[in-house]
């Protein structure tokens, strides 16, 4: 074990002798804060692989606050399992070659202009947060196909500006597109289960009503800022066209594997879609649609290969994440800080209230990689928050957490989609740095806006 692993090891096990050796008599609440550090800190150092910290975790839930039967008992939650089944279905969609195929038809339409293929590959990933619930998988599968294009391109034009604005541009829009539906990413998955807790008529269709206009003025004003700060070189458009189209004559004619996935996708979508009508849950149906990629004549592969598309150690983590929310909401832990929180701006005006936690989330989010966990701490603070503040719901506070905690504007190490897009080499980190403040400027104005002319009157209507 390298010293970058054994420093927070060595912080938890201190601070699990000091505060839950029974010598010693500390509050609930304070465990609870204690408890919450030494997780973050295994998850942020990395010190053991997440499944076997989030393991760990649970046998420190179990002997500490709940009982192992409570503690299992988030494993069975249905949105565990709708994460299970999005793994199944998203990579069902991209091993038939589905994926690529929607993918490179989208992007021909283009017309093979450098302007337009910016524009139309972030519409794209917005497209792909429907089908792909992985930020990762959506980052991966755009960069690949932008990366043979540009690599084409390259030997006749300059394409510097555009690689730069395409590949920043995926790791920005990545993990924001998550927030478009509520199977769009595993943070979102986890995020729609607390916020139905807060607002009874949340589903499939008010989600994307909340959720898909900041986005895409967002998108648009993205983009509009790239031309401005990073215009486009002219490229050869009929070579663009060109490469698009050898890349799709090479996929030949709709397979019958991808006819049976559009079929099993497309209904999966639309018993989503139509939740409200037959009243089977979201999970639910996404769990029909997963069994039916493995089922003889309607699926397209065996479980064998399905079961290893299931990341098994995200499954564990992301039900860890539920008992870190579980453990802070039952201690009144939340409850005490947000409190505490208020009465230090109590006299402040709501907005500026929301300001305030604009900034700070901002802030704490440079610090956090991962963003499952930096959630389970801002979500429920913001939840108690909206709960003491006058004139906005706890729902308008959380989704202005929630939309603010996802990107990460600043520095490669944020997110993974951002190490990805990176090493493709069409950008320096000090590229992201440059074109992260104005980038980021534009996503807090976006989320001011639907703070004080949109939300208030969707969410009452």
């Amino acid at each position: 074990m390298n010293k970058n692993k054994k420093i927070p090891l060595f912080l938890s096990l201190i601070l699990y002798l000091i505060f839950f050796l029974p010598v010693n008599d500390w509050n609930i609440k304070t465990q609870a804060i204690a408890a919450l550090i030494i997780i973050q800190m295994m998850w942020i150092g990395r010190v053991f692989p997440l499944a076997h910290s989030s393991l760990l975790f649970m046998l420190l839930l179990s002997f500490h606050f709940f009982t192992y039967e409570e503690t299992l008992a988030y494993f069975s939650s249905e949105v565990v399992w709708l994460l299970f089944a999005t793994f199944i279905i998203s990579h069902a969609f991209i091993e038939t070659g589905l994926a690529s195929r929607i993918s490179l038809t989208v992007l021909k339409i283009s017309g093979g202009s450098g302007r337009a293929l910016l524009l139309i590959s972030f519409l794209l990933i917005m497209v792909l947060a429907i089908l792909i619930p992985s930020n990762v998988g959506k980052g991966n599968l755009i960069a690949s196909v932008l990366d043979r294009l540009l690599k084409n391109v390259r030997n006749v034009n300059r394409v510097e500006n555009l690689g730069k604005a395409l590949f920043i541009g995926i790791s920005y829009l990545t993990a924001i597109s998550g927030a478009l539906v509520a199977t769009g990413a595993s943070s979102t998955i986890y995020t729609f289960e607390l916020f139905t807790s807060i607002h009874s008529d949340l589903n499939y269709i008010t989600w994307i009503l909340y959720f898909v206009p900041p986005v895409l003025l967002f998108t648009t004003l993205l983009w509009l800022l790239f031309i401005f700060k990073l215009p486009p070189e002219k490229i050869d458009r009929k070579k663009m066209k060109d490469l698009i189209g050898e890349e799709l004559d090479e996929l030949g004619l709709l397979s019958p594997a991808e006819k049976k996935v559009v079929f099993i996708m497309g209904l999966t979508l639309l018993l989503w879609a139509t939740q409200p009508l037959h009243g089977f849950s979201i999970p639910l149906v996404g769990l029909l649609g997963a069994v039916l990629t493995v089922t003889p004549w309607i699926g397209v592969w065996k479980w064998e290969q399905a079961k290893a598309s299931v990341d098994w150690d995200m499954m564990l983590f992301f039900a860890s994440t539920l008992m870190v929310s579980g453990m802070l909401i039952k201690t009144e832990t939340i409850a005490s800080i947000a409190d505490s929180f208020i009465s230090l701006i109590s006299f402040q005006s709501p907005f500026l209230v929301i300001l305030l936690l604009i900034i700070s989330t901002a802030l704490l989010r440079i610090m956090f990689v991962n963003i499952l966990g930096f959630l389970t701490i801002m979500i429920p603070f913001a939840i108690e928050i909206g709960e003491t503040l006058e004139g906005y719901s706890p729902f308008i506070t959380a989704m202005v957490v929630f939309l603010v905690g996802i990107p990460g504007f600043f520095l490669i190490t944020q997110s993974p989609v951002h190490l990805i897009s990176y090493s493709f080499g069409y950008f320096s980190d000090r590229d992201l740095l440059r074109i992260g403040l104005p980038s980021f400027s534009l996503w807090v104005l976006t989320i001011v806006g639907a703070v004080l002319l949109y939300w208030p009157y969707v969410v009452s209507h």
